[in-house]
């Protein structure tokens, strides 16, 4: 019955991988500290796309997880020192015959372990207050951390209305679209091409004049439509132009400093460009991402309208990537009860007071050691960029989304909804672009053919083991590749891709 009123199921949290990121950055030294790396720290290269991920917020969190951990080293360096003190004070006593002295050194290092396991002890209770705090509470997750450098949070903030894009030269052989996940189709495929120079008949059979349209026309149309086509509230549509890194030097606008970072944004202009007049490995895609579930999915179909009239033909790719990996659930099982709380840090604090105290300096050694290797190595790079103009690579490789997924964490809901999300975008492109013809007056005849062959012939991929999709209808796990129109209806697809 239309318009019934049910009680609400509880929901996941919009932002539950923001929160979950950044409560596991307190709970994990080495997550907080390459997190902290990657946004905020000094670099040539691009930095990933969000992909649903507040990355002020996780800046935020990880750079007080990296602070705490410091100060704390800090202590335990000084402790250590003493301790070693104390040790040697107990040996000299003991062979020079001072007894009490030797009793008065061990009583010294044995309360350097004991202010060892207190600060061990205080330290983990920190972490797990902020963690569990950032992943329960209500207030905004970058609301409970300190800003981070205005330059770099101005940064981040830019990359939410990314429109350019360089990827590493590493990947030209595979995709550009880095950070995207595990492939949902076995291979890139062409749908088409479809005849678009034939005029529609009107009202007695009289022929139509075709409204002219580019490419840049459809993309617009598509981008627009969507949403309400497919089905998929939130749907995010974003035309964004893919530059091979090495050559992300020759837009101004997108490197306009060489020895530093690219730009997360250029002129409308050049993102249309990259649509009507590719470039050198510059091309414009048009990006549909739907967040799953508070984030914990999240699917990626990439589309570029080939029109070399009277052929239209759709590039096509999709992707996704799966849940959080298993350490990011860490703070559900943190303790709450009091005594369950108290029980288990002392636990930890109990196991964990030597190595804290003995690996202090080789933190603290390692943290030094990586600072001045980057800062010599971007020093070199920054004077050949200057003085012999060497060409530098600025693409983003990965993305911090994709880097922490795990496939063995998809549920049969994920793999279902991954599923949906694919159906519904590939026939809400392919509904779009029969539109977009009929409203230019173009004879569908063509596209009716292209479209029977493309749904027949449409096939998923399976990632990493088991079958995201079952088989049925017009998915299939086994057989024959379709890629796009065969035979005399079209072109095909593209070789398929290495493993």
């Amino acid at each position: 019955m239309a318009g019934r009123v049910l009680p609400l199921l509880p929901q996941y949290r919009k932002d539950g991988v923001t929160r979950r990121i950044c409560a596991t950055a307190h709970l994990h030294d080495e997550l907080a500290r390459d997190i902290d790396r990657d946004l905020t720290g000094d670099r040539l290269t691009a930095i990933g796309l969000t992909l649903g991920i507040n990355f002020v917020a996780v800046a935020r969190h990880a750079r007080v997880a990296v602070r705490r951990r410091k100060v704390l080293d800090r202590q335990l360096a000084a402790l250590g020192a003493l301790f070693i003190a104390s040790l040697l004070i107990a040996l000299w006593s003991l062979i020079a015959g001072h007894g009490s002295l030797v009793l008065v050194a061990v009583y010294g290092a044995l309360g350097v372990l004991a202010v060892t396991w207190g600060l061990v002890h205080h330290a983990q209770a920190r972490a797990r207050e902020a963690a569990q705090r950032v992943f329960h509470g209500a207030e905004k997750p970058e609301t409970l951390a300190p800003p981070v450098e205005q330059d770099a949070e101005a940064r981040l903030n830019e990359l939410k209305r990314s429109n350019v894009l360089p990827y590493a030269d590493e990947t030209a052989l595979v995709n550009p679209f880095v950070g995207s996940g595990k492939r949902l189709q076995e291979r890139e495929v062409i749908w088409g091409p479809i005849d678009v120079s034939e005029p529609a008949e009107g009202p007695g059979g009289a022929k139509l004049p075709i409204a002219d349209f580019d490419a840049i026309d459809l993309h617009t149309y598509v981008a627009r439509q969507m949403e309400s086509i497919s089905g998929l509230d939130g749907l995010r549509t974003r035309n964004r132009l893919y530059v091979l890194g090495s050559n992300a030097y020759l837009l101004p606008e997108l490197v306009p400093d060489r020895t530093r970072r690219p730009n997360p944004h250029v002129p409308k202009q050049l993102v249309q460009a990259g649509l009507q007049q590719p470039g050198a490995g510059m091309r414009t895609h048009l990006c549909l991402e739907r967040v799953g579930e508070g984030g914990r999915l999240i699917v990626s179909m990439y589309l570029r309208a080939i029109l070399a009239k009277p052929s239209l033909s759709w590039e096509v790719a999709a992707y996704a990537i799966p849940p959080l990996e298993a350490r990011f659930h860490e703070v559900d099982t943190l303790p709450l009860a009091r005594f369950d709380r108290w029980w288990s840090l002392v636990k930890y604090a109990t196991a964990h007071t030597w190595s804290e105290l003995s690996g202090a300096p080789g933190r603290m050694m390692e943290r030094s050691r990586w600072l001045y290797d980057n800062e010599r190595t971007l020093r070199k790079q920054r004077r050949k960029i200057k003085n012999q103009h060497i060409i530098v690579d600025y693409g983003a490789a990965t993305s911090l989304r994709e880097r922490y997924g795990d496939w063995d964490q998809a549920g049969y809901a994920e793999r279902m909804d991954a599923l949906d999300y694919l159906v519904r975008l590939q026939q809400g492109v392919l509904t779009a672009t029969e539109r977009f013809l009929k409203d230019h007056n173009v004879d569908t005849s063509s596209f009716d053919n292209a479209q029977k062959i493309i749904t027949q012939n449409y096939h998923v991929n399976n990632v990493n083991g088991p079958a995201i999709f079952g088989a049925g209808g017009t998915q299939h796990n086994n057989g024959p590749q379709g890629g796009g129109p065969q035979g005399s209806g079209g072109g095909g697809g593209t070789p398929p891709a290495k493993p």
